[in-house]
């Protein structure tokens, strides 16, 4: 739900030139003329005898796997009033017990075969819609004939035991407990504004405690009998599969599937817009910003046709270039606003919205909510300038030729939403050579007045929602409707100037600079690699690989960070990279080098941690060379820019005033000064800490961090040849200055105390609670150690999730992770958390303590360990063709100095890992004498406990 009161940025896809072949298209889409579009080739579709739908496609990205989406027209808009919740129950009664995969075997059934509950076999209840996904390996026949079995029951196979009914209710009722606080309060305040007498309000997915805790097992079957039937079924499979063979197997597993004798029909509940306007406040101590979101509402116009599609584009192009009026707005000395924003975007259901919204300064919500409405009424009275329209053209020319570059190693992910809303709304999913050919043809049609016209569909004084939030501090402040009103008639009354763009396109880099040489060059034959030594000292490692086409990622990585400078000097440190990167770079200012960057698949930026510093940043081909002229740029010539500092001056002061109020805060801000042992870095953000920063010292810190190249290895991995860049690199990173002092991390010794220590906070006013435990101390950092100790995380995280949630219905989700560093000292911290009632917390703790205690005293089981190889090894070979993770992985090589080489040993490092060698971990590493509970409970004064 909190997306209802987000804005969301629509992502533009695009290319550059006009095809003239297909003119008499675009004279047809001009003159109205709406074709229906084609579902995508590429998609094999047919419905059975019973109305089931299939959808199959091979995509070969990621090699050997294959994902699978079981969609229902079945949300919580179908309940009765004693069902409500009982759409989202229902999705989870499928993960307890089905015809062929009883009680919790499934999730057994598929940890065995490397499937990861939650993180990867996963499903979400909505108002209209149930959609449960499953990505398996397909390289294995039996694995692949058990999930079409699992779709199967999916679909109509569940045995809904009353005993498992009874253990879930607690698991579901503490998942709906993790969303209670300040939103959820809030919003039971402003959703019947927002949603009126339409069903939406009547009918939250997440249902009511009344019917959750008391509803009797029939009720849930008679809902699951009217519902999960064929003929609101579709089931969507995409990966490395034969396409015949999916197609056969699905033929004969799901024609048996019966509908009811008697069908419920399936209502379409739709908003009715009635021309009226609402109002609403609401407050709760807990909230830490004020907010205004207004809210003009009209009927949705899905994209179902040739016309659709060029009404899509429009609206991008609409919200592209009022999102970038805002971004300059936003970069302001004083801000007037800590947030603010508008766009025309999808709302709910049949409705669609224009939502402008403003997170304000404290004690300035006039000022915010005026500087966003006043560029609304800017827009309606000048419209977007031809300069602003020929640039998000071209902008979004390009990203759609990007995209159509890339359309031979587009992961399966990213065809499964299309597929998805193609079954569940009808919106057009045509495939990426399509929207290519209909960009191109539709843009060069458009004109200027076609995008300014779009304001005006949504200038309306009816319809329109105005919802207010903030802390109860301020709600003897916040404004009634007519003061509200009475602002956006004072903006009318203004006398706004028409906008001026300053933009001038000029080259990055003013003068060339004098090329290095490459002195040395080796081959990292066991990683398909090669690294470079350059004249000046740098060095680059180059990984050409095919796994996706016309992307390339570049990192730069040193070791130093802010762990040179001290304390007195960390604040400035700690925003270094952040300002520089505010300020723009070369002679492009923030908002010009955004403009002169859009349309790019370029994205970068410096960073300046605790213990090292780099850049990080992504390109296509084309582009590589610009980005190297910004890594020098950098180096050489970082902007400084005070208004970029006073800007984070302001909007930081105007985050602290009410950030205390958040219990979630208090808790995290306890967690890290624990585990900072109280050292001044690792404490909240205050006032005080503000008063420390310094420009000048911020920005001679990043000089100084970015003076020794050779104390730098640069990473590129991706779709290039490497005989290709090599003068790219001699030019750029060759040229950079080089003092050799190569410097190295410094040990502050920021590190959590020995110790058993507990720390309970008390604040909030939900009855409900958050634990973590952490297990702290020196370690063993290599390759082996840390691939065990990844083994121990996961196989507790099974455990954990058997006992805390399935055998005691405690949680919802308990949480297991490991972290472990080289630098500055070898450390690691281990973690277990989960969120329970506050009657429930010891009883858990002590439950989860137990079940390290097992894995010290007996080890885990053989068939838990077996599981984590599953899914590891699984996960690996899908890392091993993945740019992301070499670039990752080169990356922290280079600044641990590890062995590049220690990958190739992963097959025989996993079958070193053994119940005993887990057992050994667990008692070096787990032994409980450096443990660290903090708890958080509401406060007492509730008398919510």
């Amino acid at each position: 739900m909190a997306a209802i009161f987000a804005i969301s940025a629509l992502c533009c896809t695009a290319q550059n030139k006009a095809n003239p072949s297909l003119t008499k298209v675009a004279r047809k889409i001009e003159r109205g003329q709406s074709n229906q579009l084609p579902l995508d080739a590429a998609v094999r579709t047919g419905k059975l005898a019973n109305g089931f739908t299939y959808f199959i496609r091979r995509n070969t990205n990621p090699k050997n796997r294959v994902i699978f989406y079981l969609a229902n027209k079945i949300g919580s808009l179908m309940e009765t009033t004693d069902q409500q919740g009982l759409a989202h129950f229902m999705e989870h009664m499928n993960f307890n017990g089905t015809t062929h995969f009883p009680k919790n075997e499934l999730v057994n059934y598929l940890q065995k075969a490397g499937v990861r509950f939650g993180a990867d076999i996963n499903a979400y209840t909505s108002f209209d819609e149930t959609v449960y996904q499953l990505p398996l390996p397909s390289d294995k026949p039996d694995i692949l004939r058990g999930g079409i079995q699992i779709m199967r029951d999916w679909a109509q196979g569940a045995t809904l035991d009353p005993a498992e009914i009874e253990k879930e209710r607690g698991v579901v009722l503490e998942e709906k407990r993790l969303g209670k606080g300040a939103a959820q309060r809030m919003q039971q305040k402003y959703f019947p504004v927002l949603f009126g007498n339409s069903r939406y309000g009547q009918r939250l997915p997440i249902g009511m405690d009344t019917v959750l805790n008391n509803f009797k097992p029939n009720t849930l079957t008679r809902f699951y009998h009217d519902w999960y039937r064929p003929d609101l079924q579709a089931l969507i499979v995409v990966g490395d599969i034969d396409v015949n063979e999916i197609e056969k197997a699905i033929k004969q597993k799901f024609a048996d599937l019966k509908n009811p004798v008697k069908e419920k029909p399936r209502t379409k509940y739709v908003f009715t817009l009635t021309g009226s306007n609402h109002f609403v406040k609401a407050t709760d101590p807990e909230e830490t910003s004020t907010q205004v979101q207004v809210l003009i509402k009209r009927q949705a116009r899905p994209v179902k046709t040739a016309d659709d599609y060029r009404e899509m584009i429009i609206r991008k192009l609409f919200n592209h270039m009022l999102g970038n009026r805002y971004l300059e707005l936003a970069q302001q000395k004083q801000p007037p606003f800590i947030y603010g924003g508008a766009n025309v975007g999808a709302f709910l259901g049949n409705i669609d919205a224009f939502t402008m919204r403003v997170v304000a300064n404290p004690g300035a919500l006039e000022n915010g909510f005026k500087a966003v409405w006043r560029e609304t009424e800017r827009l309606k009275q000048y419209g977007f300038t031809a300069t602003e329209f020929e640039k998000a053209k071209r902008d979004y020319l390009k990203n759609s030729e990007n995209t159509y570059k890339q359309k031979h190693t587009t992961y399966s992910e990213q065809y499964m939403g299309e597929y998805l809303a193609y079954f569940l709304t009808g919106t057009a999913a045509p495939g990426i050579e399509k929207e290519y050919k209909l960009t191109n043809t539709i843009m060069p049609q458009l004109l200027l007045k076609d995008v300014n016209a779009v304001v005006g569909r949504f200038n309306s004084d009816s319809n329109r929602d105005i919802i207010i939030t903030g802390p109860d501090r301020d709600s003897a402040n916040l404004p009634d409707e007519q003061i509200v009103n009475e602002w956006i008639r004072s903006i009318r009354q203004e006398n706004i100037l028409p906008y001026k763009n300053s933009f001038t396109e000029k080259a990055l880099l003013t003068s060339q600079p004098v090329p290095g040489k490459i002195v040395k060059q080796t081959e990292l034959g066991g990683i398909k690699a090669t690294e470079l030594t350059l004249s000046n000292g740098v060095k680059a490692i180059l990984k050409p690989t095919k796994f996706s086409d016309n992307d390339i990622l570049v990192k730069a990585v040193a070791p130093g960070g802010s762990s040179l400078y001290s304390d007195a000097d960390y604040e400035s440190a700690n925003i270094a990279a952040y300002l520089v990167t505010s300020s723009g770079l070369g002679s492009y200012d923030f908002n010009n080098l955004n403009k002169f960057l859009a349309g790019t698949s370029i994205a970068t930026g410096p960073f300046l941690a605790d213990y090292s510093q780099g850049i990080q940043a992504a390109a296509s081909p084309a582009e590589l060379e610009t980005l190297l002229q910004m890594f020098y740029l950098y180096f050489t010539a970082p902007r400084k820019d005070s208004i970029a500092f006073e800007k984070y001056i302001s909007e930081s002061k105007a985050s602290l005033a009410d950030r205390k109020n958040s219990p979630e805060n208090r808790f995290y801000d306890t967690i890290s000064t624990v585990l900072g042992n109280y050292s001044s870095r690792r404490t909240p953000p205050s006032p005080e800490k503000l008063n420390q920063l310094d420009l000048d010292k911020s920005y001679n810190i990043f000089r100084k961090q970015f003076a020794d190249a050779a104390n730098f290895t640069f990473t590129f991995v991706g779709d290039f040849e490497i005989d290709k860049v090599k003068p790219l690199i001699e030019k750029y990173l060759g040229s950079l200055p080089a003092t050799y002092t190569h410097e190295r991390a410094k040990d502050l010794g920021i590190h959590p105390p020995a110790g058993n220590i507990t720390k309970i906070i008390e604040a909030g006013r939900e009855p409900k609670a958050t634990v973590s435990l952490k297990f702290t101390g020196d370690y063993d950092y290599s390759y082996a150690n840390n691939l065990e100790m990844d083994a121990m995380a996961e196989v507790l995280q099974i455990r954990l999730i058997e006992r805390l949630r399935e055998q005691e219905s405690g949680v919802y989700s308990p949480g297991v992770n490991v972290r472990y560093n080289k630098i500055p000292s070898a450390r690691y911290v281990f973690s277990i958390s989960f969120g329970c009632a506050p009657a429930n917390v010891e009883k858990l703790i002590a439950s989860a303590l137990d079940e390290v205690g097992k894995i010290k005293t007996v080890g885990p089981t053989a068939i838990n360990i077996e599981k984590f190889k599953a899914e590891r090894s699984r996960t690996h070979e899908t890392q091993l063709r993945a740019n992301d993770f070499w670039s990752e992985y080169l990356n922290d090589n280079a600044l641990n100095e590890g062995d590049v080489y220690a990958i190739n040993d992963f097959s025989a490092t996993m079958e070193k890992i053994t119940p005993e060698s887990i057992k050994s971990k667990a008692n070096k590493y787990l032994s409980g004498n450096n443990l660290i509970k903090i708890i958080l409970l509401p406060e007492k004064s509730t008398g919510l406990q």
